[in-house]
């Protein structure tokens, strides 16, 4: 006798690797890939970027031990970070960096809270996935702390990069 009551199995949330499309025409045609994003956190009190994998899900070094909120008043006198999707893409010159958008956050460790909208953060990541530039909230000095973390990091991919993403940091190629 079947189990009508039996639940049934729930679609999970995958993360494919490499051409999420390759050989299929169906299901997940219209996938996305993570393999090739990393999270850069800025900060710039420190003048320092550096990638934190833990940022994919909100528990990087720099996030751990803090309740994060969407009411800035929690992290009043906190310092100012922002968490950049970097997205690394190829074109027939070579890798270069494709999608890089910034959220803010903001974490005051004395009180162990911090600023974010969790919501920015994800809709962020996925711009960076579909190779968008978004860094106009950055002021000056962290886009300066960004892009001289980029070129530091690889310096084909920052050669190879666009026009808009120079532009947008306020450097010259």
């Amino acid at each position: 006798m079947a189990n009508d009551n039996k639940p049934k199995p729930k679609m999970g949330f995958t993360i494919l690797r490499d051409d999420p499309i390759d050989g299929h025409k169906g299901f997940g045609r219209s996938s996305l890939s993570l393999e090739n994003v990393s999270p850069v956190i800025v900060d710039v009190d420190e003048g320092t970027a550096q990638v934190e994998m833990g940022a994919m899900h909100a528990r990087s070094l720099t996030e751990r031990g803090i309740k994060f909120t969407v009411n800035r008043e929690d992290s009043e006198g906190g310092k100012p970070y922002w968490l950049v999707w970097v997205t690394i893409d190829y074109k027939e010159d070579g890798p270069y960096y494709a999608g890089v958008t910034a959220a803010e956050m903001v974490i005051n460790r004395e009180k162990r809270r911090g600023y974010k909208v969790l919501a920015d953060h994800v809709n962020l990541l996925d711009k960076s996935i579909k190779r968008k530039i978004i860094v106009d909230g950055m002021d000056d000095r962290a886009k300066e702390i960004l892009a001289d973390f980029l070129k530091s990091h690889n310096e084909e991919l920052w050669r190879n990069s666009s026009p808009e993403l120079f532009e947008s940091l306020n450097v010259a190629e």
